[in-house]
């Protein structure tokens, strides 16, 4: 009977560290610069009005992916109801792992879920995506970064890129509207460059070569994805 219970105990272990495995592997397959090279396809499709992805959403695809995802790229964006990234990046089921907050602010749990992403399912690629208009920027400019409670909370996570437009006196500050967008696109920005601070996973995984950030701006009006020159 011990020897019974001997051998379950060690098949358990087994599947259990295989499962493991399967999951740490994870993987998309491709370089994070074709990653990119795929979003911004897709978001050109989209732009054009000529999107394809609605004919991967059928049952057969969901059954396909019922055990497994390898989703090729990790976007932090926007809660904005006009900026949902499967859309205008013209993407199905299982392509992209997308994280949403209002002003595209990462807190803990927002780390984590990147992590998880970058770490376990192997996502080669990670956008921060901010967009025009932003109304968590506007917030924060109407509260000159200074808020209270959760929302508050939202106010306080953006003013540092406030704070950076206004030191760098680089974008017209008596035009609001100016503003405005000179601080989505810092805020953006400071986002991607700030991941591998607030995050030791995520840093140990751009310096070997396995994860690459980029920041990107969304135009609603055009339906534009513009990445950002590197720093």
């Amino acid at each position: 009977m011990k020897k019974f219970g001997f051998v379950v105990s060690v098949v358990t272990a087994a599947l259990l560290g295989a499962v493991y495995a399967l999951a740490s592997a994870g993987g998309a397959g491709i370089s994070a610069d074709e990653a990119l090279s795929r979003l911004l396809d897709g978001n050109k499709r989209y732009v054009e009005s000529k999107m394809n992805a609605c004919g991967e959403t059928t049952a057969a695809a969901r059954e396909k992916l019922a055990k497994g995802q390898k989703p090729y790229a990790i976007i932090l964006s926007c809660s904005d109801s006009r900026v949902p990234p499967e859309i205008i990046f013209d993407k199905s089921l299982g392509e992209i792992f997308v994280v949403r907050v209002a002003g595209n602010v990462p807190d803990p749990v927002v780390l984590g879920s990147i992590e998880y992403a970058a770490e376990h399912l192997g996502s080669p690629l990670v956008m921060v995506l901010g967009h025009e208009r932003c109304g968590a920027v506007t917030a924060t400019v109407d509260a000159n970064g200074k808020g209270e409670g959760n929302i508050g909370a939202i106010v306080k996570a953006i003013a540092p890129a406030l704070k950076k437009v206004k030191n760098d006196k680089t974008c017209d500050l008596k035009d609001k509207g100016k503003l405005v967008e000179c601080v989505v696109d810092a805020n953006a920005k400071m986002v991607a460059q700030n991941l591998t601070k607030q995050s030791r996973i995520i840093r140990e995984l751009v310096h070997e070569g396995k994860v690459k950030i980029v920041a990107a701006k969304y135009d609603l009006d055009d339906g534009k994805v513009t990445v950002f020159d590197a720093k």
